[in-house]
């Protein structure tokens, strides 16, 4: 079983990244070991906020949690209240709570249990990881399977015209995780996940399938904004689902294609900030250059259904969960 620690900046695109390991985790099929939350999208505080309240309405309310760094390593923080609201969830607002911020110690934690199993997702800039790398060299080495979505490799930016969004807003963080990543990151740009789209049919089948888990209730008015904002952009009214396609390549659950490639990031002010590109030397990316995303959707709906029959009391779960443990 993968266990995992997901890294991310909620966000919209990341709620739905962590309903789909909410299910998996309340199926069996993964061990979701710890989120964390980085400074990006909104505050690191403000997204770990964001992250336990869906998970709360995913019935997960003891998954360890912390909020990261609470900016990137050299440049101002820079938030999208544009793209994903003033809190983070388009027109819905977690309540407040207190979060803890030992964010590295439970890094620490899931990599002392061994690291063959474990697989880091980072949905945000990659500032916890280049910042954990820092603090804990010898763990940093230690760590097997990372993915993450971020960059524009050989494809046009969605923050200027050479950017993507997570790599500009830390670009010194992308550039120090792939000039020392201790494995190939397989890595999710934009030349893929900006084919996971998600529209308004779609997103009605997807609160149908969820059925009685209470985030069926607030989703609609969350991606409401996020296809506001994308129909402002001059893209439709529709949602690119950046995050949840990656979280489903780092399951292995939707087929993919991937390269290999020495990337390195371009960590300079001006009109390059945040630009990668392939460089000479040794491979520090696989980069996902195709996937099946009408799987992904499938997918997706099947992991709704699993919260549907886990607030609906079914045995079915626990029946799934003991043939699993028994394997």
């Amino acid at each position: 079983m993968k266990r995992i620690i997901i890294d991310c900046d909620p966000g919209i695109d990341d709620t739905l990244a962590l309903i789909y390991l909410a299910a998996a985790h309340h199926e069996g099929a993964i061990e979701l070991e710890a989120v964390t939350t980085t400074a990006g999208n909104v505050g690191a505080q403000q997204c770990a906020v964001n992250a336990a309240w869906v998970l709360s309405e995913c019935g997960l309310r003891t998954i360890p949690l912390a909020a990261g760094m609470p900016g990137p390593l050299e440049v101002e923080l820079t938030t999208t209240p544009e793209t994903h609201g003033d809190t983070g969830l388009g027109y819905v607002s977690a309540p407040a709570r207190h979060v803890e911020t030992d964010w590295d110690a439970l890094w620490c934690d899931a990599i002392d249990r061994g690291t063959d199993d474990l697989h880091l997702i980072v949905t945000g800039p990659m500032t916890n990881l280049a910042a954990f790398r820092r603090l804990h060299p010898r763990h940093f080495t230690q760590l097997k399977h990372i993915t993450v979505m971020g960059g524009a490799v050989d494809y046009p930016g969605n923050t200027t015209e050479t950017a993507e969004w997570n790599f500009w807003v830390d670009p010194h963080a992308a550039r120090e995780v792939l000039a020392h990543a201790p494995t190939p990151v397989t890595l999710c740009s934009l030349g893929v996940t900006e084919t996971m789209v998600l529209d308004p049919e779609a997103l009605a089948r997807v609160v149908d399938t969820l059925g009685p888990a209470p985030i069926a209730r607030s989703l609609s008015e969350i991606l409401r904004f996020y296809f506001e904002f994308h129909d402002d952009e001059g893209l439709g009214y529709l949602a690119q689902v950046h995050d949840l396609l990656t979280v489903q390549v780092a399951l292995g659950t939707t087929l993919f294609d991937a390269q290999p490639h020495a990337l390195d990031v371009h960590a300079v002010t001006g009109e390059l900030r945040g630009t990668s590109f392939v460089a000479g030397g040794k491979t520090n990316a696989r980069v996902v250059s195709r996937a099946d995303t009408g799987a992904a959707h499938a997918e997706f709906l099947r992991a709704c259904g699993v919260h549907a029959k886990f607030f609906g009391g079914s045995g079915e779960l626990d029946a799934a969960r003991h043939a699993r443990a028994e394997d």
